[in-house]
């Protein structure tokens, strides 16, 4: 198999976030910016996370235009770029979308059954 034919076959990213990009924002959402340290530290009480685990989740939410870094020094500080709200509301559409053939009529169905 080519490359070009390995690129076409990966998976598309969601713009959806998963479960542990989620925890990762909600940080972000709280503080308004941190560090990849601040956000791993956030996270150890509850979900204990590696250092390089967060900043890969912070890459991958930097790819994903949730988030946006600056540098401070040596450090990262990554600040969100979509908020609590927009992010339910494009987990919403996605729902939507994939459940109910593009239909918020078939959910709100869905619901009130």
């Amino acid at each position: 198999m080519s490359k070009s034919a390995a690129v076409s076959k990966a998976k598309p990213k969601s713009d959806v976030l998963t479960d542990a990009e989620q925890r990762v924002m909600r940080v972000l959402w709280s503080r308004g910016e941190a560090s990849v340290r601040d956000v791993t530290d956030a996270l150890a009480d509850t979900y204990p996370v590696a250092y390089n685990t967060v900043l890969t989740l912070l890459r991958i939410l930097t790819d994903k235009s949730y988030v946006e870094p600056r540098q401070d020094g040596r450090a990262f500080i990554y600040r969100p770029l979509v908020s609590r709200s927009e992010a339910r509301t494009r987990a919403l559409k996605k729902l939507v979308g994939t459940f109910f053939e593009g239909s918020p009529t078939a959910l709100a169905q869905h619901l009130i059954r």
